[in-house]
C-alpha cells in the first residue's frame, strides 16, 4: 500500500504526437486510458501527478502535437519540460518532489525503454522507491518494452499493473 502523502505519479511523454505512434504491446490510446485512471486515483488521494513532456532543444519551433494530450493535465499537477531523455536532468524535478515530501514514484508513459527507463534510473540513483505500472506504458516494439519490464525494472523497483496501485487508508 502506498502513502499518498509520500507518493507521486510520473507520466512521461504523453503528448499527442507520441501517443499516436505505432506502439507495443499496448496502443498509445490504451496507455493514455490507463494513465487517466491512475491520474484520477492519485488526484482523489491527494497525491501529486507529474506530467513530463519533451521539447527538442535545437528546434526553433516544436513539431505539431508536442503538447500534452488535451485534458490530461489538471489544476495542481506539476508539468515538467525535459530536453534530454530523462526527466531529472536540468528540470528541477527532484527539488519539486522533495519539497512535497515525496519518496516513492509510480511510473507510466512512452517509451518504456527510453523516457520512462531513463527517468526511473535517475530516480533510483537519487534514492526514490520505484513502482512501475506496466500497462500504463509502451515502447516502439514489444521486445523493447518487455526487456525493460522483465529485466531492468525489477532491479530498480516493483512492477505491477495499474489496477494494483493502491493507497493506504488515511
Amino acid at each position: 500500500m502506498l502513502d499518498p502523502q509520500r507518493t507521486a505519479l510520473i507520466l512521461v511523454d504523453l503528448m499527442e504526437r507520441i501517443v499516436a505512434l505505432p506502439l507495443e504491446p499496448h496502443k498509445g490510446t490504451e496507455v493514455l486510458a490507463t494513465a487517466e485512471e491512475l491520474t484520477g486515483a492519485f488526484r482523489a488521494a491527494g497525491a501529486p501527478v507529474v506530467l513530463v513532456r519533451v521539447e527538442r532543444p535545437s528546434a526553433a519551433e516544436q513539431p505539431p502535437g508536442s503538447g500534452l494530450v488535451p485534458g490530461l493535465a489538471a489544476d495542481g499537477d506539476l508539468e515538467v519540460v525535459k530536453r534530454t531523455i530523462g526527466a531529472f536532468q536540468g528540470t528541477g524535478l527532484d527539488e519539486r518532489l522533495r519539497e512535497r515530501g515525496v519518496t516513492t514514484l509510480v511510473f507510466g508513459g512512452i517509451a518504456t525503454n527510453l523516457g520512462v527507463e531513463s527517468t526511473a534510473r535517475a530516480a533510483a540513483d537519487l534514492g526514490y522507491h520505484l513502482v512501475f505500472a506496466e500497462d500504463a506504458m509502451a515502447a516502439f516494439t514489444a521486445a523493447e518494452h518487455e526487456a525493460s519490464v522483465r529485466l531492468d525494472f525489477p532491479r530498480l523497483g516493483t512492477v505491477v499493473t495499474a489496477g494494483e496501485v493502491r493507497f493506504a487508508a488515511a
